[in-house]
């Protein structure tokens, strides 16, 4: 930069209108102004509208005489704020300081919600560059909202004690009724092309051994074996040995009637239909059976599913199962085996699961989300999502919902 320069930022705001930063970016380049930076927001119809440019000494008042003047006739207000070459340089020095994404989810957003986020923000030393809303505006009445609001923080800088930072997120979530997702804006964030879910009591609302149980007459034992699993109090191999042990006899016909009334959880027809139409590969990594997971593929056109096969003689279940048993280890492994299938970098994978036999998948997966987990989980897992359905999961991959209902994704 020429000594003989000057650096000017502009500051407009009141109500917006067509042609706005038009006719003020046209002033600027007919005096041979060059932005240096420039960022806008609207909110309610009032504008907000920043610009940094540079503009030698000779021009500069003539600039901004005649952008005061247009300023005026647009019944805007305008504030010059001149920047030091010194102040200039040290912003452009804080570029390459680390970005990071916070987005929280919730039924409901409040002010102390908001509050709350940016106080720990700034006990870190970071700093908020930008926040947007990505859920649809909220109408006054109650009943006519969607049972859902996220907001996405950009923010700038490395936290002091980035554990700290989490444990301090992860308090806020459970006191607070909100989700909060902590994730490094890299290229990674915005080019996801691989999903894999667990399914039992995350794409669907039971777990599918317990409705078998039922039907078999052992429904509390098996059930209490499947919670300590969960709970990663058991082995899952040995528990999922002593639970299909206890299915013994039972009509394969039960399968059907189950599937038939699988209890979808909220959010999955949503979530479905976009990550398809917007290109990701869908896979089904389960520790339940290939016979339900087979009935979501098709439902959702979903790619991949690996699951258990159980053992059928006669028309009954044996108590037994063919080939090995899709545990923890395993659905890590399929994980990075369909990632090598489709080409896809591990850091442009998702993961999303609701016990502790999902955690190798998700702690390897460039995106790791827990589903209404078991608290083991949660606390383990890089995100969570406890507050809204499984389309929350949308918000986390950055997606706003005027651009899904632009595109008529749902």
């Amino acid at each position: 930069m020429e000594q003989n320069n000057e650096i000017i930022l502009l500051s407009i705001n009141g109500t917006d209108r067509p042609g706005v930063t038009a006719a003020l970016t046209e002033i600027l380049a007919q005096n041979n102004a060059v932005i240096l930076d420039i960022g806008q927001a609207d909110i309610h119809n009032h504008l907000s509208l920043g610009i940094m440019f540079q503009s030698s000494e000779k021009d500069s008042g003539q600039t901004l005489k005649e952008l005061l003047f247009k300023s005026n006739e647009l019944n805007v207000n305008i504030r010059f704020d001149p920047i030091s070459r010194e102040a200039y340089s040290e912003w452009v020095g804080m570029q390459g300081r680390h970005r990071y994404i916070i987005t929280i989810l919730g039924r409901k957003l409040t002010a102390r919600q908001i509050a709350a986020i940016s106080k720990i923000v700034a006990e870190q030393g970071m700093n908020i560059d930008d926040i947007k809303r990505l859920t649809g505006r909220i109408p006054l009445e109650e009943s006519e909202r969607t049972p859902k609001a996220s907001v996405e923080f950009s923010v700038r800088g490395t936290p002091n004690d980035k554990e700290k930072m989490k444990a301090d997120f992860m308090r806020l979530s459970a006191q607070l009724e909100m989700d909060i997702s902590f994730q490094e804006d890299s290229m990674f964030r915005r080019m996801r092309r691989l999903i894999c879910f667990d399914m039992d009591s995350t794409l669907i609302d039971t777990e599918v051994i317990d409705e078998l149980a039922i039907r078999a007459g052992v429904g509390d034992r098996v059930k209490a074996i499947t919670e300590s699993a969960m709970r990663g109090e058991i082995d899952f191999s040995e528990s999922f040995r002593q639970r299909c042990a206890l299915l013994k006899g039972l009509d394969v016909s039960v399968m059907q009637e189950i599937a038939e009334n699988l209890p979808i959880t909220e959010g999955v027809d949503r979530l479905m239909s976009v990550l398809k139409k917007i290109g990701f590969k869908i896979a089904i990594l389960s520790g339940g059976f290939t016979y339900f997971g087979n009935y979501l593929k098709n439902k959702y056109n979903i790619d991949y599913v690996y699951a258990n096969e159980l053992e059928v003689v006669g028309g009954k279940l044996t108590g037994n199962y063919v080939g090995d048993i899709v545990d923890g280890k395993r659905k890590a492994e399929l994980l990075r085996l369909i990632a090598q299938v489709e080409n896809v970098d591990i850091r442009q994978t998702v993961a999303v699961g609701d016990g502790a036999n999902d955690l190798p998948m998700i702690s390897i997966a460039g995106l790791g989300i827990a589903f209404h987990a078991k608290p083991k989980v949660k606390a383990t897992a890089k995100q969570s999502i406890s507050t809204i359905g499984l389309d929350g999961i949308l918000y986390f991959l950055g997606y706003k919902d005027s651009y899904l209902e632009e595109q008529e994704l749902f």
